[in-house]
């Protein structure tokens, strides 16, 4: 053993002093020969901590070309799945990322070790330090970036915020992205980059699909807006995720997101964004796969009084199904919320239809009179 890293360390001397050399005479390509061997002989000797060091030295030297320093960064990546153990995979990502650092050169390449990094943390549960870590970067500046990967990469930061109940953070971060984007046809996108231009990087092949990003983005927008039963917003996500088009070719997936866009279009309050999108859902023809929420909507824009009663017992077997569909449960105050609603509509209908005196006399005998109090604010 102590052969083998005496003569680790000769071959590393000589390459060293090749690496020289050609630094000093403006060699590109031979600079990054030689420091891609040094990297390459550290890995097939498994001298993982010898290859921390060279890493980090080969970065300092004086007049590192920065090409050098980006093929370096870019050969030891593909070593971290190779890596012994977890220790020493994190040890190595955490050299690479510190390199890297305040390199614009090699940002996206650090990017993405910060995201494998805070991989790592959250399955070892530690969700704020890994919440943290990808706060640490902000991808939107990148103008070498894909499009995608830059999306992608912003969704984890939203999704992280969320897992900890960071939502005035995870509001922020999804601010970054314009919803326009999920609109824009990618191949009329790819025009050929001007001089001085940015060359974008291709997307690793894990990132997914922009309408596959769309639909993850509306998703998390809904964990955000079931904290605070923001019941309107939370349909319209779902309205975004039903118009995608893979999404609407399969009745599998677009029958339980319909369910979805009707109960939450009961549980809104009235105006005019939330009668908008009622009466537009009505017209959906594909409605009528599912005509129990077809009468229900009905009733909602029928200016007819509807007894509570009744209604939950027509909805209550399709309002405590939703837990086992996708999306899971419409929310701890959902049923409390729906009989607010119909509240509402009994309401606004009184008040369009009958006197005062019949007003009050109904709220006396047929509804809920203390939750029709609270309702008008008189209690």
């Amino acid at each position: 053993m102590e052969g083998d890293s005496t003569n680790l360390d000769a071959a590393i001397e000589s390459l060293l002093n090749v690496e020289k050399q050609m630094r000093l005479a403006g060699d590109v390509a031979g600079t990054r020969k030689a420091v891609i061997d040094i990297v390459e002989l550290c890995y097939k000797a498994g001298a993982w901590k010898t290859l921390n060091d060279q890493i980090v030295l080969l970065s300092k030297r004086r007049g590192q070309l920065k090409q050098a320093i980006t093929a370096m960064v870019q050969k030891a990546m593909d070593y971290i799945d190779l890596t012994p153990d977890i220790d020493t995979r994190v040890e190595l990502i955490k050299t690479l990322s510190s390199v890297s650092a305040g390199k614009i050169y090699v940002e996206i390449e650090r990017a993405r070790l910060i995201k494998r990094l805070a991989n790592i943390k959250e399955e070892q549960g530690k969700i704020d330090e890994a919440a943290d870590l990808m706060q640490e970067v902000a991808v939107e500046t990148f103008g070498s970036m894909a499009k995608t990967e830059k999306i992608a990469f912003i969704l984890e930061q939203v999704r992280l915020c969320l897992d900890r109940q960071d939502y005035v953070r995870a509001q922020i971060l999804s601010r970054k992205i314009s919803t326009r984007v999920f609109d824009a046809d990618p191949s009329k996108e790819k025009k050929k980059p001007k001089e001085g231009d940015n060359i974008v990087q291709d997307a690793p092949a894990d990132i997914p699909s922009l309408l596959e990003l769309k639909r993850i983005y509306y998703e998390l927008m809904i964990r955000y807006y079931l904290h605070n039963n923001d019941y309107l917003e939370i349909c319209r996500c779902y309205k975004a995720i039903y118009d995608i088009p893979a999404i609407k070719e399969d009745p599998t997936k677009w029958i339980p997101i319909l369910r979805k866009i009707c109960w939450y279009l009961v549980l809104a309050p009235h105006d005019p964004m939330q009668s908008s999108l009622l009466n537009a859902t009505l017209e959906d023809k594909n409605l009528s796969e599912i005509p129990n929420f077809r009468l229900l909507l009905k009733q909602l824009v029928t200016m007819e009084v509807i007894q509570w009663t009744a209604l939950w017992e027509f909805s209550k077997h399709e309002f405590e199904n939703e837990k086992n569909l996708l999306g899971g449960a419409l929310g701890a105050k959902a049923a409390e919320d729906l009989k607010l609603r119909i509240i509402e509509h009994v309401l606004l209908t009184l008040c369009m239809a009958y006197s005062c005196s019949y007003f009050a006399l109904w709220l006396s005998t047929k509804s809920d009179f203390s939750l029709c109090l609270e309702y008008l604010g008189c209690v």
